[in-house]
């Protein structure tokens, strides 16, 4: 990390299909390899197969699995006079953001459908009505966070 400055944030672009930021930054994180077209298909692909089983607005429904998934509260570690300690602290916005995709892109790879299209969409639908793996990860967080409450005077 550099001490001189932060680094500048990137400016991202909004998806072609809905024109929307969120969608675009999960696109990036599905992304591997620098394979953009992959990424689209497979997350445009997860949205059209949502439409098709709930006949709901996609978007809202990827919105409302993002906003399930989204940790208030997590442990940092924290030294203090040799012992290590598990401290609780409020996430920032753009980390929470961070972590609900990449919770719900780990736990639609590690599902048993078929294709990735299969889970990632699976995964967004359990994610919307609070179960699956991405929520346990949230909940699982939260029970860390409020199990470790006394030491959040050691807070910096």
């Amino acid at each position: 990390m550099s001490r001189r400055h932060r680094a500048e944030k990137r400016e991202i672009h909004p998806d072609p299909k809905f024109g929307d930021l969120t969608v675009s930054k999960f696109m990036n994180y599905v992304m591997i390899d620098g394979k953009k077209p992959a990424a689209e298909k497979i997350v445009y692909g997860a949205l059209d197969r949502i439409e098709e089983k709930t006949r709901r607005a996609p978007i809202e429904l990827f919105k409302e699995a993002l906003e399930n998934v989204t940790p208030a509260i997590e442990v940092r570690s924290r030294r203090v006079g040799g012992a290590t300690y598990q401290v609780p602290v409020e996430v920032r916005a753009d980390r929470k953001a961070a972590l609900a995709m990449r919770w719900i892109i780990n736990a639609a790879r590690a599902r048993n459908e078929t294709t990735m299209v299969d889970r990632l969409s699976g995964e967004l639908m359990d994610a919307a009505q609070n179960r699956g793996s991405a929520v346990k990860k949230r909940e699982d967080t939260h029970r860390m966070a409020e199990a470790n409450r006394a030491f959040s005077h050691y807070r910096w």
